[in-house]
């Protein structure tokens, strides 16, 4: 596809995904004026429409194409898997529909309800995806029929090479057509003539063949640590020619980390994360974890008094327990809880050592002497946790996340793997809580820990905070 095609072809994307927002937005919101409409359909048509109105619906419109070019809609994704753009687009109009939600909390719309919210997205995200899916269907029809090819060349003959060439071969719908192979002469070279694939050039006379063929791509395959010079060179040979460079590197090759580059300034960094990465998810993230611990803090203010009262009625010492914990990236904070224990229950924890009933580090006993009567009643509810959503507030911790480790259990870990879990700022609430919490092994509890992190997203926050209600009225595993 020329340039000239692409940037048409995504401009007719962006506003036809504007249209699709604005024909959602009016489709849900007719619900919510058949149930509240004071005149009739057609005195609706004749109604006026403040300028304020409309300013703030346009600005909707920008905010959605906005996100939308975020998430990378609009980018090429001829490599890329019909899963991922179909996330990405969930992703996307999860994101606009909070910001609607936003813009209804500040300028009070009425009209956006739970049910308007629902059927929007419903809405955007079905007509979105089905438009997307159905021109990668079409843009496959007309690839298979000799249409919008791209002639790419792969520079290295190593296993590595051969693998991604077969790839594209198996995926005619991509529209790839293989030129040949780039290398010199090595010890492996005879095992890739096996392959029949052509060797079309060296790397002295890479530069002359560009010069004399067409090539869409070049693709470089080599081991980077070994070929920098050559790889080097490629890249600057396609740059001055205008031609677009993939790499397949294996400089590092991570088990778990994901790969990223960035640009700073002058130079490209390759970053390594094992976690989410910074950006719009992780805002999406901080934002619930604002407007839910502050709501929770203003319904619960009663519940935080009558409890405050009852503790300091009931056994001598502080309302609070505050305990230095390990968060994110290992940096120590205070957590706050009701206390439950007697004052000097730390002093106590030595000579309790032998009755400890979880694997160390972690320290549980069922029946721990140290625990007062209203401490039991407010550990079996949960109701001692709630001081937490101030730590939330101030940003060392989040609803959703592994559980903050005592310093005394952090020292007792002894394996790097379980380190992980400070690489994300810990929570309230987390899978352990709803599998078990006391009764789970130390080690499973670090295994579940890493399946969050692994396996993060917005919807996995929300299905575990909706979980842990139910996790919290049986008492599964209180202690």
């Amino acid at each position: 596809m020329t340039s000239f095609r692409r940037q048409v072809l995504t401009k007719a994307f962006m506003l036809f995904d504007i249209g699709v927002a604005a024909i959602s937005f009016a489709l849900a919101a007719l619900p919510a004026w058949q149930l509240n409409a004071t005149v009739s359909f057609a005195g609706f048509l004749y109604m006026q429409v403040k300028m304020k109105s409309i300013v703030l619906f346009l600005l909707l419109l920008f905010a959605w194409h906005i996100v939308f070019s975020i998430f990378g809609l609009y980018e090429s994704k001829r490599l890329s898997d019909r899963r991922s753009e179909v996330k990405n687009v969930l992703k996307a109009t999860l994101m606009g529909t909070m910001v609607i939600l936003l813009a209804a909390i500040v300028f009070r719309i009425r009209m956006v309800t739970p049910i308007f919210l629902a059927a929007f997205w419903v809405l955007c995200s079905s007509i979105a995806i089905c438009l997307r899916l159905v021109l990668r269907l079409f843009l496959g029809w007309v690839r298979l029929r000799g249409r919008n090819l791209r002639h790419i060349l792969i520079v290295g003959t190593n296993s590595r090479a051969v693998r991604f060439a077969r790839r594209l071969e198996s995926r005619p719908e991509l529209g790839y057509r293989l030129i040949g192979f780039v290398d010199d002469e090595w010890a492996g070279i005879e095992e890739f003539r096996k392959t029949d694939y052509p060797l079309v050039a060296g790397f002295e006379s890479f530069h002359s063949f560009l010069r004399s063929h067409a090539v869409d791509e070049v693709t470089v395959a080599l081991p980077m640590h070994s070929f920098y010079f050559q790889a080097s060179r490629i890249v600057t040979a396609c740059e001055e020619q205008g031609i677009p460079v993939r790499l397949l590197t294996n400089i590092f090759n991570p088990r778990l980390a994901q790969l990223r580059v960035e640009e700073f300034g002058e130079d490209f960094v390759i970053s390594l994360h094992t976690g989410p990465w910074e950006g719009w998810p992780l805002v999406v993230k901080r934002a619930l974890d604002i407007s839910i611990s502050f709501t929770m803090i203003v319904f619960l203010l009663p519940l935080f008094l009558t409890t405050a009262l009852l503790i300091k009625l009931t056994s001598r010492g502080p309302v609070l327990f505050v305990q230095e914990r390990i968060g994110m990236n290992k940096r120590r904070f205070r957590m706050y809880k009701f206390r439950t224990m007697v004052a000097d229950a730390e002093k106590k924890q030595a000579e309790l050592a032998n009755r400890n009933e979880v694997s160390p580090p972690a320290f549980k006993i069922k029946h721990d002497p140290r625990v007062t009567w209203i401490g039991k009643l407010l550990r079996k509810t949960s109701v001692d946790e709630l001081p937490q959503l101030f730590n939330v507030l101030e940003g060392d911790m989040s609803l959703v996340g592994p559980r903050p480790l005592a310093v005394r259990d952090y020292l007792g870990v002894s394996q790097d793997w379980q380190r992980r879990r400070f690489s994300v700022r810990p929570g309230i609430t987390c899978l352990w809580q709803i599998n078990g919490r006391s009764t789970v092994p130390f080690d499973h509890w670090m295994n579940l820990d890493m399946q969050y992190i692994d396996h993060w997203s917005i919807w996995l926050d929300l299905a575990i905070l909706a979980k842990t209600i139910p996790a919290v009225l049986k008492g599964t595993g209180a202690a």
